[in-house]
């Protein structure tokens, strides 16, 4: 038998007889004719018996009237006795009745296969087990800011919700819609969000939202505008928020993030896109009491100074022109801003040509002093654009609603008036700001 553990070399033949022959023939033919050829130390029936030889392997096989095949004998020699052996049985010239001859083929080192093997599975092992388990450090880094933000992760009410930190805190807040959206947001600083955990939002997010000023932040696919439609019925949210077509929060970059959140756009504008009737009144009153106390700014800030010159002549007049006894009539006359009455049909009309050519087309026009357009932009930039405005504009006409963020931003800035299709949820009207809407 062969000994896998003292096997050092593999003698490889072929055989060819002329006639039938079967394997204990040949076997018999090399015990028999070899016997007493290399001298008792080399016999090879009591090599096999210590060992020194393996087993001795033929396969052969016979078609038309004669025979062929191979034969293989372990040897535990080293390489001159092994050659000895190898070129003993080339001697053999008959096996049973028949001719045959016997080739050596090859020698095989098994050292030498193993020695193969040993390399190649080094290869392996070392790019399978060794690299898997090198970090860089840029890999340590962010693998401990991972579980840094994973401990941040807080879970509210009794749905468990995972949030940010800063959630409870905060006065506005991110809805997103799962786990993963939250981490991303973690990673470049934004702790303010929460995940509503797929399309059944759940009460926590809804009771939530009627405390908070809302940005719902969803993956451009049907399944962040099923979340929308749906938080839109169920919860008050203030802005929405896209991801690009095709993509989820998770894996957008900072600077992805931050433009999605930058063309966010109001509520009520996406009210009108999806054809959602408005909220109930009661949610309304909410709404209203809520964004008062939250997010509202003074009525007119800038133009005090207009409504302090506006002031005295009502106290003036009367005092110089009617002393005595007509008080009620010079308060009567102060009604004169009857006056201007006439005016609003000429503007009206001025103004309805840029309402025709903007229909449609969700485009802002931005107007100076002399009713000429500065430029025009696409309404969801308006709000930058009239924040990053020196002064120039007087007034903006744009196809789509009046917000209360709008009509904010244009009270700092000053603007005259602002005409738009139609009307939102106005929580405070500026007398400062002339607002007309299509519908009106």
């Amino acid at each position: 038998m062969q000994n896998v553990d003292t096997t050092k070399y593999v003698i490889y033949a072929d055989i060819t007889a002329e006639g039938i022959v079967e394997r204990p023939d040949v076997v018999g033919a090399i015990f028999g004719q070899t016997e007493g050829l290399l001298g008792s130390d080399l016999d090879l029936r009591d090599l096999q018996k210590t060992g020194r030889l393996g087993r001795i392997d033929v396969q052969i096989t016979s078609s038309g009237g004669k025979s062929s095949g191979t034969i293989s004998i372990p040897s535990s020699f080293d390489k001159v006795e092994t050659a000895i052996l190898a070129a003993a049985l080339e001697t053999i010239d008959r096996v049973g009745p028949c001719i045959a001859r016997i080739a050596i083929n090859r020698i095989e080192d098994v050292r030498a296969s193993k020695r193969r093997y040993v390399i190649e599975r080094a290869k392996r092992i070392l790019v399978e087990m060794f690299d898997e388990n090198i970090l860089e450090t840029e890999e340590i880094t962010e693998e401990i800011k991972q579980s840094v933000r994973v401990e941040e992760i807080i879970h509210l009410g009794k749905d468990n919700l995972p949030a940010g930190p800063n959630v409870l805190d905060s006065d506005a807040i991110l809805v997103v819609e799962g786990r993963a959206d939250v981490l991303n947001l973690l990673k470049y600083g934004i702790k303010n969000a929460v995940a509503v955990g797929g399309t059944n939002v759940p009460p926590t997010i809804a009771d939530l939202c009627a405390k908070k000023v809302v940005t719902a932040f969803t993956d451009g696919d049907r399944g962040g505008e099923l979340i929308v439609k749906e938080l839109l019925q169920v919860a008050d949210i203030d802005y929405v928020a896209r991801a690009p077509d095709g993509k989820s929060v998770e894996d957008m970059t900072q600077k992805e993030i931050v433009r999605a959140l930058r063309q966010k756009i109001p509520v009520e504008q996406v009210l009108d896109q999806y054809k959602i009737k408005n909220q109930p009144r009661k949610r309304r009153e909410i709404t209203t009491k809520r964004k008062s106390l939250i997010r509202e700014r003074p009525l007119c800030v800038r133009n005090a100074a207009e409504r302090a010159e506006a002031i005295p002549p009502r106290r003036i007049v009367p005092r110089e022109v009617v002393p005595k006894s007509a008080p009620v009539v010079e308060e009567i006359v102060v009604a004169a801003p009857q006056e201007p009455a006439p005016k609003p049909e000429p503007e009206r009309e001025w103004f309805r040509q840029h309402m025709d050519e903007l229909d449609g087309t969700l485009c802002a026009r931005l107007m100076d002093k002399n009713h000429n357009v500065l430029r025009e932009v696409a309404v969801r930039d308006l709000a930058r654009e009239l924040k990053d405005s020196n002064g120039d504009v007087s007034g903006v006409i744009f196809d789509g609603v009046v917000t209360q963020r709008v009509l904010d931003i244009a009270v700092d800035k000053g603007l005259e008036y602002l005409i738009g299709a139609k009307m939102g949820n106005i929580v405070k009207s500026p007398s400062c700001v002339r607002v007309v809407t299509k519908e009106a």
